[in-house]
C-alpha cells in the first residue's frame, strides 16, 4: 500500500522547504515532482525511487498482520487510548482494561504466541508498548514473567491449572516442607526479605511466582536445596480479598509506569500444596524424599533463573520500539519547524542545521541498528526455546544481557536528547518526551542492573578466551574471536591506519575489523590486568580494579555484534534503493561509534590523526545524507499517528493539530 494523499501532501511541504534553501525559490514544480517521487513509495519504478512500503516490511517481518491487527484494533476503541493527565488508579484501571480488551476481544493472546512462537510474541509486546508502555510491562508481568516461570520451571500439571497472576524473587525466603500435611509453609523470615516491586500485585494479582529456598526439615538436622520456584495464591478466586498469612502493600506512585501495580508482599507461614513446587529441576516426593537430574544447588539454581530470560529479551526488543517512536517524533518536528536562514530568504528547517543532524540522524541510524541486533536475538531465543542446546543457552543467556543493558542505556541517554532537540514543544506532556522517558527509565534496572549485566558479558568474554587457548568450541556470537584474534593482535599496519578516502571508510569491512580490533586488544589487555592484579589482590580486588575496563570491553562487544547483524541485514535485503538505505544507514551507525571513542582506537595505533580527522568529516556528510531522507525514514517504522499521539510528531498536520490542543480555534 502506498502513502496517503495527506502523506503525500506532508512530504511535498518537506521538499518544498527543503527547495527553498538548496535551489532557492525559483525551483519549478518539475523540479520538485522530481525529488517528489525519488523520496515517496511505491508508484514509481525508476532508479532512485524510495519504496517506504519495502523498509517498512524490512522493518516490521513476519510479524506485520499482528502489529496491524492491534493498531486497527485500538484505532477503533478511544475509550482504551491513554490520556495526556491521568492519576494512578485510574491508570491502573485503564492498563488492566486494555489488556483484557486484547486478549478477550481482539483475540491475541500471548500466552501461546510465548510457547509456540517467541518471535510473534515481542512482536506483539512492541506494539502494545505503542499503545501504553504500561500496558507492554504488564502483559510482559502476567505472561513472560508469571505464565514463563509456570511453563519453563514447571511440568504439566502446573500448566493446565495456572495461568494468572504475578512474578516475584526473593532468596531469603523459605519454603519448609510440612510431612504431614503434605504442604509447604511459606514464610519471609525477615524484614530485609520483603519481596519489593512485584508487578500486577498491588491490585490485581491472584497467584504468584515465588522464589525461596526449599527446606527439609529431618531430625538430623534441616536440609537447604537451594532456590526453587512455588506457586504461591495471594488473593481470593472468590472474591478477590488478600488471603490470611499473606501481607500485600501498594508502592504508590512511580517517576513512571504508574499503569502497572507495583507492590510489595511478605508471607506469614502461609501453607501451599506440595503440587505448587514447580518442579522441572527438582522434585520433592509425599515421603520427603527430593531428587533432581541437576547435581548441585548452584545447577539448579542457575537452571532456574536461566529460563527466565525472556524477560531480558522482551526489554531489549521494547526499548528499541520506544527509540523509534522517540526519534520519529524529534525528526518529524524538525522536519516542520522552520528558524532562521540565509537574509533574506525563507527560514530554513532547523533538521538542516548540522547540530541538529548530529544529534538526531546517528539515532536514527542507531534505532535501525538495534532493530535487526534484538531480531536476531529473537531468533536465538527461538532457537533456545527448540533445541535447549548448552551452547545456544550460553549465548542466549549473554547476548541478552549485553544487549539489554547497552540498547536500555543508549536508549535512556536518546530520548533526553530528543526531548531537547525539540525545545519549548519537546517539555509539553502532550508531546510525550516525558512519559516516554519517564516510562522507560526503569528499564535500565529491570531484569538485572545494566552495570550487572555487562560483568556477566565481559565474564563470558573472558571465560570463552580462555577456551580459545585450549582449543575448545566457542560459541557462535563469539566465533569471530578465534577467526580473527592473532590479526587483531598483531602489529598494526600503518598504511591502513593512515588511509583516509571515503571509499575505505565506508568499507563494512574496515569498520567491522575496527569494531572486532578494540574487542579483541581491551579483551586481551584486560586479561593480562586481571591476572597481574590477582596475586597482589586476589580475584574479587582484581575484577574491582579493572572494573571500567571490563564495562569498556563488554560495551566493545556488543557493538560489534550490532554492526555484525547490521551488515547481514543490508547483504539481505534484495531491494537495491533499501538496501543504498540501509548501507547509508550501517555506514552513519558504524562511523558514529568509531568517532564516540576515537581515543581507544588512537591509543590502540589504529587510527592515525588524519584518519580521524577524516572519520569526523565523513559522519557529517552522511549525517546530512541521511536527513534528505530522514522522513521516509521514520515513516517506515510503521507507527500510526493515532498511537504515536504526539500533535508534533503526527506526519501531517502537526501545528494544526497541537494549536487545537492548546485552545486555538483556527
Amino acid at each position: 500500500m502506498g502513502p496517503s494523499r495527506a502523506e503525500d501532501e506532508a512530504i511535498l511541504r518537506r521538499l518544498r522547504i527543503f527547495l527553498s534553501h538548496v535551489g532557492g525559490c525559483n525551483s519549478d514544480l518539475t523540479n520538485e515532482g522530481q525529488l517528489f517521487r525519488e523520496a515517496t513509495s511505491g508508484r514509481d519504478s525508476q532508479p532512485g525511487s524510495l519504496s517506504i512500503d519495502v523498509l517498512t516490511e524490512i522493518m516490521t517481518g513476519s510479524g506485520r498482520a499482528d502489529r496491524e491487527k492491534i493498531f486497527r484494533f485500538f484505532e477503533g476503541r478511544p475509550d482504551l487510548q491513554t490520556p495526556v493527565e491521568i492519576g494512578k488508579d485510574a491508570h491502573r484501571e485503564l492498563t488492566y482494561k486494555q489488556l483484557i480488551a486484547l486478549v478477550r476481544e481482539c483475540g491475541v493472546h500471548p500466552m501461546q504466541l510465548l510457547v509456540n512462537d517467541p518471535a510473534r510474541y515481542f512482536t506483539v509486546m512492541e506494539a502494545v508498548g505503542f499503545i501504553d508502555i504500561s500496558l507492554g510491562i504488564k502483559m510482559g508481568v502476567q505472561f513472560s514473567l508469571w505464565g514463563g516461570s509456570v511453563v519453563n520451571l514447571g511440568t504439566e500439571k502446573h500448566k493446565e491449572i495456572f495461568f494468572d497472576g504475578s512474578n516475584v524473587q526473593g532468596i531469603e525466603t523459605t519454603a519448609t516442607f510440612d510431612k504431614e500435611s503434605d504442604e509447604f509453609v511459606v514464610l519471609t523470615p525477615n524484614e530485609g526479605a520483603t519481596k519489593w516491586w512485584i508487578g500486577n500485585a498491588a491490585v490485581h494479582g491472584k497467584f504468584a511466582t515465588v522464589f525461596a529456598k526449599l527446606i527439609i526439615p529431618s531430625p538430623s538436622g534441616d536440609s537447604d536445596m537451594g532456590v526453587h520456584a512455588f506457586i504461591v495464591p495471594i488473593r481470593s478466586m472468590a472474591d478477590h480479598s488478600v488471603l490470611p498469612g499473606v501481607e500485600i502493600r501498594d508502592c504508590g506512585y512511580k517517576v513512571g509506569l504508574n499503569g502497572v501495580d507495583n507492590g510489595a508482599l511478605r508471607f506469614h507461614s502461609v501453607r501451599i500444596p506440595r503440587d505448587n513446587l514447580l518442579n522441572r529441576f527438582g522434585d520433592l516426593s509425599r515421603d520427603g524424599k527430593y531428587t533432581s537430574t541437576l547435581p548441585t544447588i548452584n545447577k539448579r539454581f542457575a537452571a532456574t533463573l536461566g529460563e527466565l530470560v525472556g524477560g531480558r529479551v522482551g526489554l531489549a526488543y521494547g526499548s528499541v520500539g520506544i527509540l523509534k517512536a522517540s526519534v520519529t517524533i524529534a525528526t518529524r518536528y524538525s522536519l516542520l519547524r522552520r528558524q532562521f536562514g540565509p537574509p533574506d530568504q525563507p527560514e530554513i528547517s532547523i533538521l538542516d542545521y548540522q547540530s541538529q543532524q548530529q544529534k538526531l540522524m546517528p539515532m536514527l541510524a542507531s534505532a535501525y541498528a538495534f532493530h535487526f541486533a534484538t531480531a536476531y536475538l529473537m531468533d536465538r531465543y527461538s532457537e533456545m526455546k527448540k533445541t535447549h542446546e548448552d551452547a545456544v543457552v550460553a549465548d542466549v543467556h549473554a547476548l541478552s544481557a549485553g544487549l539489554k543493558a547497552y540498547i536500555t542505556s543508549y536508549t535512556a541517554k536518546a530520548l533526553s536528547t530528543c526531548r531537547e532537540s525539540c525545545g519549548g514543544h519537546g517539555y509539553a506532556a502532550v508531546n510525550r518526551f516525558g512519559s516516554l522517558r519517564n516510562d522507560h527509565d526503569i528499564f535500565q534496572t529491570f531484569e538485572g542492573d545494566n552495570t550487572v549485566l555487562l560483568q556477566q558479558v565481559a565474564a563470558d568474554l573472558l571465560k570463552q578466551y580462555r577456551a580459545k587457548f585450549k582449543g575448545a568450541p566457542l560459541a557462535v556470537t563469539w566465533n569471530y574471536l578465534r577467526e580473527s584474534m592473532g590479526t587483531y593482535l598483531s602489529q598494526t599496519n600503518p598504511v591502513v591506519t593512515h588511509r583516509d578516502e571515503k571509499m575505505h571508510l565506508r568499507d563494512p569491512r574496515f569498520q567491522l575489523d575496527a569494531f572486532q580490533f578494540r574487542t579483541a586488544r581491551l579483551l586481551h589487555t584486560v586479561a593480562l590486568r586481571l591476572r597481574k592484579h590477582s596475586k597482589r589482590l586476589g580475584a574479587f580486588g582484581a575484577w574491582n580494579r579493572c572494573l571500567n575496563h571490563l564495562l569498556t570491553l563488554a560495551e566493545s562487544h556488543i557493538e560489534s555484534v550490532i554492526l555484525a547483524k547490521f551488515n547481514e541485514a543490508v547483504k539481505r535485503c534484495q531491494d537495491p534503493d533499501a538496501r543504498k538505505l540501509l548501507k547509508l544507514l550501517r555506514d552513519l551507525y558504524a562511523l558514529d561509534r568509531i568517532w564516540h571513542d576515537v581515543g581507544t582506537f588512537r591509543n590502540q595505533d589504529y587510527v592515525a590523526p588524519n584518519k580521524a580527522k577524516a572519520i569526523h568529516k565523513q559522519m557529517e556528510i552522511l549525517c546530512a545524507e541521511v536527513r534528505q531522507v530522514a522522513g521516509p525514514l521514520v515513516d517506515a517504522f510503521g507507527i500510526p499517528d493515532s498511537l504515536l499521539r504526539a500533535p508534533i510528531g503526527l506526519q501531517s498536520g502537526q501545528y494544526s493539530e497541537y494549536t487545537h490542543y492548546v485552545g486555538f480555534s483556527d
